[in-house]
């Protein structure tokens, strides 16, 4: 489902914060589409926390890449490494309003970061809210190999320790589904959105200056306590 909003109406962080509780989402057109949309998927992506597949490659370039992970440092540059043009994919729907809206989420303490640089270049990660118990994944980008696939790994570790009990996806890809990422319908989602929102949860928890085999751990370690 999805709804244009009237032009003249106001959307503010308190307004795009209730959207979120209700399972619902801007997204604009184009990036130069003024206007959003209001999105409430029929079908709707989760990453179940105690569920986190990594892949062995992956959990081997972990342990070994001279990557360094950052959270909530760069704001700016996530965002524009999301809404920038790609191989096979020309155009963004991160417009100007979308960006102003998830700066002042970041200020307010409700828009993180994941981030993966390369010396003093970031080549990577994703951005996203934080509601009580539940993380609502929004855009990922990647300039080398495997590095939004670390930022999203360091994620799950993150939400896992800090108690979090939901990370939406939005959507289901080929690219989040080697993960575990799973496909549910909307009252399946609202369900568990509504649990989560009943939960205090930390995303600041997680030292940030833990390393790889700590967060393969705690991903280990939360499909154990299942």
């Amino acid at each position: 489902m999805a709804s244009r909003d009237d032009i003249v109406i106001e959307i503010t962080p308190q307004v795009l914060l209730k959207a979120y509780t209700c399972g619902i989402f801007p997204m604009a057109e184009s990036a130069d589409d003024p206007a959003l949309y209001w999105i409430e998927p029929q079908h709707r992506g989760i990453l179940p926390l105690d569920e986190v597949h990594v892949p062995r490659r992956l959990a081997r370039t972990l342990r070994a890449t001279s990557l360094a992970v950052k959270i909530d440092t760069d704001i700016e540059g996530v965002i524009e490494g999301c809404a920038a043009s790609r191989p096979g994919r020309r155009s963004t729907w991160i417009n100007e309003r979308i960006r102003g809206l998830y700066r002042d989420l970041f200020s307010l303490g409700h828009c993180h970061t994941v981030e993966v640089w390369n010396g003093r270049r970031l080549v990577g990660g994703l951005y996203g809210v934080a509601l009580n118990g539940a993380f609502f994944g929004e855009s990922m980008f990647s300039y080398e190999r495997d590095a939004s696939k670390i930022a999203l790994v360091y994620l799950a570790a993150r939400l896992s320790y800090g108690g979090f009990r939901l990370l939406d996806t939005q959507f289901v890809t080929d690219h989040l589904r080697q993960f575990g990422t799973v496909e549910l319908n909307r009252e399946e989602f609202h369900r568990l959105l509504e649990k989560a929102l009943d939960v205090e949860a930390d995303f600041h928890a997680l030292p940030t200056d833990t390393d790889a085999e700590q967060i393969l751990s705690i991903l280990e370690n939360s499909r154990d306590r299942r």
